[in-house]
């Protein structure tokens, strides 16, 4: 009979445990220059989609017509800051009324600044940039996307569901991209009991550019505009 395997423990090395401690700092930079830029900065939307979508695709001229209206209605824009449709984000939050802002992660590959934002800040962590996107949101506009944009997706709705964050609209736009996943969530998730059907009411479908407008005012309207005092100590 062989013996069991066993993971070989190794000495830390000092000098990594060092350069690891200093990532603190790093971290804590990234946290402290965010806070600063944008607590000043409200209301606003954080808009999210694919950094793969070409200009001339309609994904892209949607995002930037809806980016340019919530503009021109009084809300800055927050994107990823990077191409596709965060850059048609920022292009149509540019020509609004508002700021526009880009939130950029620095990749290996594919992330490149676009040139349409009035603030622009850099993130080596994903953690901390994802922060920025909630913290200081009045909304989340999401078009379709791929995992990047799913994950921003599931993370503001875990937040929420779990009052981690204060109710704010989630708008999915385009319905046929979306339609897909609300009937997996609707015929698996919510019969296994891994969500609850009041869950599926934490976000909306919507198709064109007035209707994400008028979903944001109206939620506003409806529920008010800040948390309860009683909540404030467990938001982000």
């Amino acid at each position: 009979m062989s013996e069991p395997r066993k993971f070989a423990h190794r000495a830390i090395n000092d000098t990594l445990l060092t350069r690891e401690s200093w990532k603190i700092f790093q971290i804590m930079a990234e946290f402290t220059e965010g806070f600063e830029q944008l607590s000043q900065i409200k209301p606003s939307v954080s808009i999210f989609g694919s950094s793969r979508t070409q200009p001339g695709h309609p994904h892209y001229q949607l995002a930037e017509d809806i980016a340019r209206a919530l503009s021109d209605a009084g809300f800055a824009i927050v994107s990823g800051g990077g191409p596709g449709v965060m850059e048609a984000v920022n292009k149509g939050a540019s020509a609004g009324k508002s700021p526009s802002i880009g939130l950029n992660i620095i990749l290996p590959h594919e992330q490149v600044a676009n040139t349409y934002q009035d603030i622009s800040l850099n993130f080596r962590h994903f953690f901390s940039r994802k922060v920025m996107f909630v913290k200081y949101a009045s909304a989340y506009v999401i078009l379709p996307g791929g995992f990047g944009t799913l994950d921003e997706l599931a993370e503001i709705l875990t937040l929420i569901q779990t009052g981690k964050t204060r109710r704010i609209p989630v708008i999915l736009v385009h319905s046929p991209f979306w339609q897909g996943l609300l009937e997996w969530l609707k015929n698996t998730l919510v019969p296994e009991g891994m969500i609850n059907a009041e869950d599926l009411e934490l976000f909306k479908l919507l198709d064109n550019v007035q209707d994400v407008v008028d979903a944001i005012f109206n939620h506003y309207e409806y529920h008010g505009v800040g948390p309860q005092a009683d909540d404030r100590g467990i938001l982000l």
